[in-house]
């Protein structure tokens, strides 16, 4: 039984998730600000760090990969549709605001680069990667499916959907990944996004007025 940790970090409030074993292994998706917070939750609970997944490339989910990269020596995973992202602020949105810093993050190594959607199993851990695009053109969902939860960033949310408004985005890809990659997934199935309180494809299928009518 995994467990999920969870924290809103950073100017917008991301989702940042800490996934751990009873081994104590764990992987952090989605720092996107205020590592030492991170850093503080994963030593006080003994935690020992195996890679960092991103489910896209946007300044609010990248802001603390470097600082947690340097201080555990693990891996980044990433899309490869926005691996330069990570180096560009015009790209992963930040310097689109003069209030922020340019985020500007180092790019993984090319074996860690995420070409297809496959399946993870990393000590202990198993888990799919599906494409989900729309938000932006790498996005990526992480499916647990023994464990009954998915880490899906700012595809899906509860009672809406990301915004399409953005470089790479689309409404009508959006909406057909969350109905082919997350909607198909068990009715109480828990969805973790990117913002905000967890869902359950179930809840969404029945309410969100954003999918009625697809």
């Amino acid at each position: 039984m995994l467990n999920v940790k969870v924290f809103s970090l950073g100017p917008v409030q991301t989702n940042c998730y800490i996934v751990s074993n009873k081994q104590k292994d764990c992987l952090i998706f989605d720092p996107g600000e205020e590592a030492s917070k991170i850093i503080k939750v994963i030593r006080s609970n003994n935690l020992k760090p195996i890679a960092i997944f991103l489910t896209h490339a946007h300044f609010d989910h990248i802001g603390a990969v470097d600082e947690l990269r340097e201080i555990f020596n693990i891996p980044l995973y990433i899309h490869e549709k926005e691996v330069d992202w990570l180096g560009d602020p015009m790209k992963n949105g930040s310097g689109r605001y003069a209030e922020l810093p340019n985020y500007i993050v180092t790019k993984p190594d090319e074996e860690h680069v995420i070409r297809s959607e496959q399946k993870f199993e990393l000590n202990g851990f198993a888990f799919q990667v599906v494409f989900t695009p729309g938000h932006s053109p790498g996005s990526i969902s992480y499916i647990f499916e023994e464990d009954g939860f998915a880490i899906v960033g700012d595809t899906l949310f509860e009672q809406s959907i990301g915004r399409t408004d953005l470089l790479g985005g689309s409404m009508e890809v959006l909406l057909k990944s969350i109905h082919e990659k997350l909607l198909i997934l068990p009715e109480e199935f828990i969805i973790y996004p990117g913002h905000g309180s967890y869902t359950t494809p179930g809840a969404e299928m029945d309410s969100n007025p954003f999918l009625n009518g697809f």
